[in-house]
């Protein structure tokens, strides 16, 4: 079994809770580490497992976890945790996994799921939909699409994600996220194969020739999957297509990072907008 093998890898280090009296990770720690990985495999399907499942009807419930193990982690080893859906039957599907150090083998796994009635507790048909979204990331397809059109196309799936990220998590009020700039602005939604919508975010014209971005939000269970990356590049685009040359937008601070690795630069001094601390950021296109 090889690194290449597998699509999917979850890379974490190693803590030193997780080391015993031998100075290796405790077996039983990697059972842990593959179920982390898991979660995150998830994530890289572009879904949102509890709503996902909600939606399907159903849930999915472990019925076999196996490991070998070839040899040990230690402490502050960098471990990429491999994972990838080997075969789904009618109502299960068995994963494999395996653990790394370098291209250095060290753990491998057999996970097995069955999907079943969250309440009955009894095996039912995966569905279709899931099926399709696992067999597509295994082949290497993208699993999410991101459009862009008017608030009249794009109302009723950017508004409740706007809700729930800026009104209800960030406690913004109500009568301060919805202006009549919607109107106007160009919107760009992410969705994945189910149709939920995963990030969104808006484009006006600051001035002649200046573009505006705003409202950039992500799913919190989608956080750190580059969906933000993707929506704001996509208005980018759209920017330097209707002939602006530079861009503008009000970064959140604890979103400043994000916007300096796609090239903006901060701009002025700290200033607050609906209680949150913001920083006016720039770019050239």
């Amino acid at each position: 079994m090889k690194r290449q093998d597998f699509r999917f890898a979850y890379r974490l280090r190693v803590r030193w809770v997780e080391v015993d009296m031998q100075k290796i990770v405790f077996n039983g720690h990697y059972l842990m580490y593959f179920d982390t990985a898991v979660t995150d495999y998830w994530r890289q399907l572009a879904m949102p497992y509890a709503e996902t499942m909600h939606q399907l009807g159903g849930d999915l419930f472990v019925k076999k976890a196996s490991i070998e193990y070839h040899t040990s982690a230690e402490m502050d080893d960098f471990l990429d945790v491999c994972m990838r859906c080997e075969r789904m039957g009618t109502s299960s599907m068995r994963f494999v996994g395996a653990i790394f150090r370098g291209d250095e083998l060290l753990i491998t796994s057999e996970l097995v799921y069955v999907f079943a009635d969250p309440v009955a507790k009894k095996s039912q048909p995966i569905p279709e939909a899931l099926r399709d979204m696992i067999h597509s990331f295994e082949r290497g397809e993208d699993m999410v699409q991101v459009h862009v059109g008017s608030w009249r196309d794009f109302q009723k799936l950017a508004s409740p994600l706007r809700t729930e990220v800026f009104v209800n998590e960030q406690k913004v009020p109500a009568e301060m996220e919805w202006d009549n700039d919607d109107e106007t602005a160009l919107h760009a939604v992410a969705l994945n194969r189910m149709g939920m919508t995963l990030a969104t975010g808006r484009l006006l014209q600051h001035a002649p020739g200046v573009a505006r971005i705003g409202r950039m939000a992500v799913k919190k269970q989608m956080r750190g999957s580059a969906l933000g990356r993707r929506v704001l590049h996509v208005l980018m685009d759209a920017a330097a297509h209707r002939g602006d040359t530079q861009v503008v937008l009000h970064a959140q601070c604890s979103a400043e990072s994000f916007y300096l690795r796609s090239g903006f630069a901060p701009r002025g001094a700290l200033f607050e907008e609906a209680g949150i601390s913001h920083i006016e950021m720039v770019r050239d296109l």
